[in-house]
């Protein structure tokens, strides 16, 4: 890339920064560094979990089911996303987990783009 452009496909740049395809974690100069907003494309199999709550969040998300049947867990209640096209929004100080009750592609966007919540 040195026009500014980047074309790739999410499969295979998926696997560089745990699904995530776009945001500060990119190098500085690469058009898919951004510090405005985050994309990842998640591949889940049936049964798999993050490893931990995120508490404390900062940053407003949006994750759309492209195929699959996938839980988003908040305190208070637990949204089944389970026909493509579905999605849930949740917003700063909302903790969440998640669960892929089915193998299932998620696309999820955050915004802003800062560091942490990685699971180690």
């Amino acid at each position: 890339m040195t026009d500014g452009i980047y074309v790739g496909n999410a499969d295979p740049d998926a696997l560089a920064d745990r699904g995530w395809l776009l945001g500060h974690f990119k190098p500085e100069g690469d058009a898919r560094h951004s510090t405005d907003v985050e994309i990842k494309w998640g591949r889940h199999p049936q049964g798999d979990r993050r490893a931990a709550w995120v508490r404390g969040e900062e940053r407003t998300a949006l994750l759309v089911l492209i195929s699959g049947c996938f839980h988003m867990e908040f305190p208070e209640r637990t949204v089944v996303l389970d026909k493509q096209g579905d999605y849930v929004v949740w917003g700063r100080g909302v903790d969440h987990n998640w669960l892929a009750a089915e193998e299932s592609v998620v696309l999820t966007v955050r915004w802003p783009s800062i560091a942490g919540y990685a699971v180690p």
